[in-house]
């Protein structure tokens, strides 16, 4: 799960990172009370969205192409800047060519920058430990900098039963050329870094960039974190920071129904019951020569309920022009897939083909309701076999 800037800003002050003081705002009248209360002369308005580079990005409706980020000089170029930014499509190297609507923007005060430095915690799953990364290239495109200037990034590897140690901060800050006196100042940031890490089940923390002040002190001038699903039912209190209009509404769906969706850019609308079995089904997708249009692992106790939400979910995406049902019956009966898929194909109308394999636990009894359900079901032997037809009907109608 994402969350906003300022989201992220508050979680880490509280854990004693430092942050800049700022405010959320809404409209320009928000912005303008936020001006208010904050020391100037410049104050810095960031639209915020789910997604990175923001301050390079663009609003299709500004024809002079300001960013994302602005820097203002007065409360009425901040309300300015925010009227621009409010409902308005933000595009970004992450967000595609049709960006994201920007529905709040975070003011802040300036800052009095003398270096900008990068700082990231992150699961290394092939040490299987956490990572705390560091590059003299704060500001910039992280990616970037690791696929052309891979010696600015410095990583150390933490032991999870010993934890983060002085050692990890001296090793980096010597690497960053830190002074004495900074040094002893960036381990308590690191410290508290890791310490939020740990305590909140995060997946990434990303401090980008990290600013050494001219008084030496180390600030957050943005934030990045984004938590691990899995362990959310640990943080109830972390469930309000969602923000459902960044999220796909096909996604938000799917979870409401203890579904597991991933939309994707193809035709062909995958259900399937395994996270394996379904990533095998997208491949073999491919292999017979069309695009998969989502993930969706529909678990291995799903209810007829559940698939029939499924269904919809699928066919709520305008781009899908056929549907490959794969289920191998473990836990899930094949019975109770397709009843709902019978109950979803007649609500729906069904207006796409639709494929379906089954096999293990009730196989022949989910093989006779489909057959006796009167649809146009097309039957599969196999996985091969269903990919190949799938395909071959998608092909057929354009």
């Amino acid at each position: 799960m994402n969350i906003h800037e300022h989201q992220a800003k508050e979680l880490l002050k509280s854990y004693g990172v430092s942050v800049l003081d700022g405010y959320v705002a809404r409209s320009a009248e928000e912005v303008r009370s936020a001006v208010e209360r904050l020391p100037g002369p410049v104050y810095v308005v960031k639209s915020q969205i789910h997604a990175g580079s923001r301050g390079t990005g663009y609003f299709k409706n500004d024809p002079q192409g300001k960013a994302g980020i602005r820097f203002t000089h007065s409360s009425q170029e901040a309300c300015a800047a925010a009227e621009a930014m409010l409902g308005n499509p933000l595009v970004t190297k992450q967000t595609g060519p049709a960006g994201q609507i920007v529905r709040r923007v975070y003011v802040e005060a300036g800052c009095d920058i003398s270096r900008e430095l990068y700082l990231s915690l992150l699961v290394d799953r092939r040490l299987s430990r956490v990572v705390i990364m560091a590059s003299t290239e704060g500001g910039s495109d992280i990616e970037e900098v690791a696929e052309k200037q891979p010696e600015k990034i410095q990583c150390v590897a933490i032991d999870p039963a010993a934890g983060v140690s002085n050692f990890h901060s001296r090793k980096l800050g010597f690497w960053l050329g830190l002074d004495a006196g900074q040094q002893k100042r960036f381990a308590q940031l690191v410290r508290a870094a890791y310490k939020a890490f740990l305590a909140l089940d995060c997946s990434i923390v990303e401090i980008n960039p990290l600013v050494v002040t001219g008084s030496g002190d180390f600030v957050a001038l943005d934030a990045k974190i984004s938590f691990d699903e899995s362990a959310l039912y640990r943080h109830p209190e972390l469930e309000t920071l969602r923000d459902e209009a960044e999220e796909d509404p096909r996604e938000v769906e799917a979870a409401k129904h203890g579904l597991h969706y991933v939309a994707l850019d193809g035709s062909i609308g995958c259900m399937v019951n395994g996270a394996g079995l379904a990533m095998a089904t997208m491949d073999i997708i491919k292999l017979y020569g069309v695009e998969p249009a989502n993930f969706l692992d529909v678990g291995g106790g799903a209810t007829k309920e559940r698939v029939t939400a499924a269904f919809k979910i699928i066919l709520s995406d305008p781009h899908v022009e056929g549907i490959l049902v794969n289920i191998f019956g473990g836990i899930m009966r094949c019975d109770v897939i397709a009843e709902g898929v019978v109950a979803a194909a007649r609500e729906v109308s069904l207006p796409v083909p639709l494929v379906v394999r089954l096999e293990g636990t009730n196989v022949q009894l989910g093989k006779d309701i489909l057959s006796k359900s009167g649809l146009p079901i097309i039957a599969a032997k196999n996985l091969a076999d269903a990919a190949l037809k799938i395909a071959a009907a998608v092909l057929k109608m354009a």
